[in-house]
């Protein structure tokens, strides 16, 4: 059965559309996404919805551009936010921020409710503003670069699976030797030393890293500094336990990542937001499943992620994927297809809204087929249901209160009670400097790290090699003037040993390497990730 383009506002579900209306009656407490669409008709009494606490157990929403998906995720959100479920969402176009809003009345948002049954109310939900690297509106998110680790930052760099691995071992040497990298300068200036004559030894030291290939990473982090990336890396760095608050009133907190100052950037946020994961895998205890997850996660423009990602990269998500669901965090991966997402992680998303596809082309044509084949087995023909469907309309099956899938429904969705767009630049500015978290974040801070000791190490080695070469020369000069007094039967007082001589044969200039090595010699604990564990 197809779904027409102008199906009635009233019905009652019969048959077959009884039967997928009974799928979605849950006992416990379940969000509602809309009402089901059946042979053209729009039963309101049949409510589409996706049961609490199975909102850990991941989801997908897809469809093409324009089909309503970003309406969809402020409908979702502001549902758990009610649900005293905090919410993170990354708002890629700039038209989230309307959340924290109420919603504007009119005609449009009258009809759709009264077709699915909503008791329509404008509202606004608590909202905080956040800006990656302090680029744009929002409280800065910063991560240090010892942080990030090295599998990400491989991402951002784009740098080869040798080149990747390569960087693993120069983080493992800067963890060993207690090298803080905080923001880019410090990694930069560790890789710069092991190329140097000085660091040369401790390259070879570290096995399977050759100095064109530290050459070519060195390079890279050039460039990425130069393209303004610089400010993205440092302290304080973001408390990803902030994204877990709730309000006053018992409300979720909704965490918006403004992006569009940096949308020009899609490798740099979307591996952002997956450090943001991994640093809530590491921190978050074992909870098991819970009446209501802790924090639901919306990835948007989720095929940035996976392309172009090393084996090592994806295993390492698909893992941080399947894990976190045990943290109490539900992830919600947002794409135009599921062909975005790789079979293994697509295959934990249990929870799914497909909007709208579109056929114009041979391979949209193939990805419709394969979008259709990801679905339980349907009374729809889901090829034209899914080519049919309207703006806020998608195809639905999430995970039942006992973990089995639901029937699949044509759902003809709610309409959101917050704003539906923006908000003006100077409110969200005034939220953003009232914010408990603006004086926190909002001042970077440059402390000494691996860049400094190091500089301060090439400063001392150069005052030693100058001391030295001083104490060469008069060496030379009192061996001059032992001769001179052996001729004439004379014999020179032997010179107490200079300064300099005293700083060589202390062994400080035996190995600049050395030096630092032992100055805070440690080895940081690293994820499944490569994320460094933090204790807060």
């Amino acid at each position: 059965m197809s779904v027409s383009e102008q199906p009635s506002a009233t019905g009652t579900a019969t048959g077959t559309a009884a039967e997928i209306a009974a799928g979605y009656a849950f006992d416990g407490a379940a969000l509602d996404l809309g009402a089901l669409l059946w042979d053209g008709v729009c039963h309101p009494d049949a409510r589409i919805r996706i049961p609490l606490p199975v909102l850990n157990r991941h989801g997908l929403v897809a469809g093409a551009t324009g089909t309503g998906k970003t309406k969809t995720l402020q409908l979702i959100a502001e549902q758990l936010s009610a649900h005293g479920v905090p919410v993170f969402l990354a708002d890629i176009k700039g038209d989230v921020s309307g959340i924290s809003a109420p919603g504007a009345d009119g005609e449009k948002v009258r009809e759709r409710a009264g077709q699915v049954g909503q008791e329509w109310r404008a509202t606004g939900f608590p909202c905080e503003f956040y800006g990656l690297g302090g680029t744009g509106p929002g409280i800065p998110v910063r991560a240090t670069v010892t942080s990030f680790g090295p599998l990400l930052l491989s991402k951002v760099l784009r740098l080869n699976q040798t080149q990747e691995q390569s960087l693993g071992l120069i983080f493992h040497y800067a963890d060993a030797k207690g090298l803080e990298l905080v923001d880019l300068k410090d990694l930069r200036a560790v890789v710069a030393f092991l190329v140097s004559d000085l660091g040369k030894p401790e390259l070879k030291g570290i096995g399977g890293l050759s100095t064109a290939t530290a050459g070519v990473i060195l390079r890279a982090l050039t460039a990425f500094e130069q393209e303004g990336a610089g400010g993205f890396f440092g302290e304080p760095e973001f408390d990803t336990g902030e994204l877990l608050r709730t309000a006053e009133d018992g409300r979720g907190i909704v965490s918006v990542l403004e992006l569009p100052a940096v949308q020009d950037k899609p490798q740099l946020f979307s591996t952002f937001l997956m450090w943001m994961l991994a640093d809530l895998y590491n921190d978050l205890p074992e909870v098991g499943d819970l009446d209501k997850p802790k924090l639901v996660f919306f990835f948007d423009e989720a095929h940035l992620l996976f392309s172009g990602a090393s084996k090592a990269f994806l295993e390492s998500i698909t893992q941080t994927v399947r894990l976190i669901r045990s943290k109490g965090v539900g992830i919600f991966f947002v794409t135009q297809t599921p062909r975005d997402v790789p079979g293994e992680v697509l295959a934990q998303l249990g929870n799914r809204v497909q909007h709208a596809l579109r056929a114009f082309t041979p391979d949209d044509a193939k990805a419709l087929k394969a979008t259709v084949r990801t679905f339980p087995n349907s009374p729809y023909d889901l090829e034209e249901v899914l080519t049919g469907l309207g703006t806020g309309e998608a195809v639905v099956t999430v995970l039942s209160e006992r973990g089995a899938p639901t029937p699949v429904a044509a759902t003809r969705l709610r309409a959101p009670e917050s704003l539906m767009g923006p908000v003006d630049a100077a409110v969200l500015d005034a939220a953003v400097k009232a914010s408990p978290l603006h004086g926190r974040y909002a001042e970077a801070v440059d402390r000494e790290s691996a860049y400094e000791k190091l500089t301060a190490e090439q400063h001392a080695a150069e005052s030693a090699a100058l001391e030295a070469a001083a104490a060469a020369e008069a060496e030379k000069a009192a061996k001059a003037a032992e001769k001179e007094s052996a001729k004439t039967g004379a014999r020179a007082p032997k010179p107490e040993p200079s300064l300099a001589e005293q700083v060589v044969g202390s062994g400080m200039f035996t190995s600049l390497a050395r030096s630092i090595g032992t100055q805070l010699g440690r080895e940081i604990s690293r994820s499944i990730f490569g994320t460094a564990r933090r204790r807060r």
